[in-house]
């Protein structure tokens, strides 16, 4: 972090109260929420079209510590929506693409480096280490495992999923006790959703959904706004419409029904 003074005694420094000036003037942010934001610490799970967005937002305001997973190498397909990468990173690990680019624009925040698929054990130490997730994969098997972890260890979860010109958006917290989780909604389906690359996806919406993710896990962090809990924001991109559905907790959920 920054070596200038502390602001009246806040452990947000000078060039820290310069670099966020913009939404420390937010009152709903002010200098107590941005140092909610530099103490936290964020997964992202997944480094690709929503990932990339959401990386990009995160490190620029400053939350402090971003763990980035991802297993996945640069393809030249990815360029044209995951513009977190850049051409000559290709073959690179994402997760190392990633940070490079994320420390130049922010070299103040820490990144930590998961270049693996998590899963069991590796999944439930990813998740609670840290105060929020954000779900960013692109397979139903992934955001099961990541919204069971994240039940079971009381983290927040931000989910965001986008093919075709349709995106999707909610947010899941297991610390309010009217919140549904993602299995509450989809349920146990099996694995017959289309990818990107046997469907499609234009690059603006997955901007889209990602930066609305970014949102929604800024204001859980700095605590200010109203998230979306309870709700799943509908996408049409086509149209250029937005609707919201509203969600409700299953009490027969398999995963989070005996929750308290």
């Amino acid at each position: 972090m920054g070596t200038s003074e502390s602001v009246e005694g806040n452990g947000v420094d000078d060039e820290q109260l310069l670099r966020y000036s913009r939404q420390i003037l937010l009152p709903q942010i002010d200098i107590d929420g941005q140092q909610r934001l530099l103490d936290s610490q964020v997964l992202i799970v997944g480094l690709g079209g929503l990932g990339a967005p959401v990386a990009l937002y995160l490190a620029a305001a400053g939350v402090g510590t971003l763990v980035l997973a991802d297993h996945d190498q640069v393809d030249l397909t990815n360029l044209q929506r995951q513009i977190i990468h850049h051409t000559t990173d290709i073959g690179r690990p994402k997760v190392e693409s990633a940070s490079e680019h994320l420390l130049a624009l922010n070299p103040q925040i820490q990144i930590r480096r998961l270049q693996q698929a998590l899963a069991d054990t590796a999944l439930h130490d990813a998740v609670a280490a840290v105060d929020l997730v954000l779900d960013c994969s692109d397979n139903f098997s992934t955001r099961q495992a990541v919204n069971a972890a994240c039940v079971a260890l009381g983290k927040p979860l931000v989910s965001g999923a986008a093919i075709r010109l349709e995106g999707q958006l909610s947010v899941f917290d297991p610390r309010n006790p009217e919140s549904p989780c993602y299995q509450c909604l989809y349920g146990t389906g099996g694995e017959d959703a289309l990818s990107c690359s046997e469907a499609g996806v234009i690059g603006p919406l997955v901007g889209l959904v990602g930066s609305l993710q970014a949102l929604e896990a800024l204001k859980l962090l700095a605590g200010f706004g109203e998230p979306l809990v309870g709700r799943l924001l509908l996408i049409d991109a086509l149209s250029s419409r937005f609707r919201e559905m509203r969600i409700r907790r299953d009490s027969a959920c398999a995963c989070c029904g005996a929750r308290p």
